[in-house]
């Protein structure tokens, strides 16, 4: 059914989205924001007033919403309109150079080696050593058949 021949109280039940998705899949075009949710607020009669404090929400809507896509910075279409189409640059920018690469990877080693010596000295066995052996007495070793108990 036509989004346009819906009753109102049909469509005061959509979001707002919900109608842009069901007015630019029916006519098969792009709209501008402004132009997109005039189109709305035409089926859900509203007013001038109503239009100027609800676009900033309507705008927020469509930018989060994953069915739509923003052409040319300027109209709203459907995602599902458009093919992505991913371009992989083999150019020499993407070349390391071996040199390079090995003293990046020395840096990485070196600040990994770094970070573990700060924390063996943060973390010494020689706390253990602070322990009394009256802190141990009350522990006792228990099996599997005293937890069941």
């Amino acid at each position: 059914m036509s989004i346009r021949k819906k009753e109102k109280l049909d469509l005061e039940l959509m979001s707002y989205t919900d109608i842009a998705y069901e007015i630019i899949k029916e006519d098969k075009k792009q709209y501008n924001t402004p132009n997109l949710f005039r189109e709305v607020c035409k089926l859900l009669e509203m007013n001038d007033e109503e239009f100027e404090s609800k676009i900033g929400d309507f705008f927020t809507a469509l930018s989060t919403d994953k069915r739509f896509i923003l052409i040319d910075s300027v109209n709203w279409d459907l995602k599902e309109n458009h093919v992505v189409k991913v371009v992989v640059d083999e150019g020499e920018d993407d070349v390391v150079d071996e040199s390079e690469e090995s003293e990046i990877e020395d840096e990485e080693e070196m600040s990994i080696e770094d970070e573990l010596e700060d924390l063996e000295d943060e973390y010494n066995d020689d706390d253990m050593d602070d322990l009394t052996e009256d802190e141990f007495e009350d522990l006792s070793i228990v099996d599997e058949k005293e937890l069941e108990e």
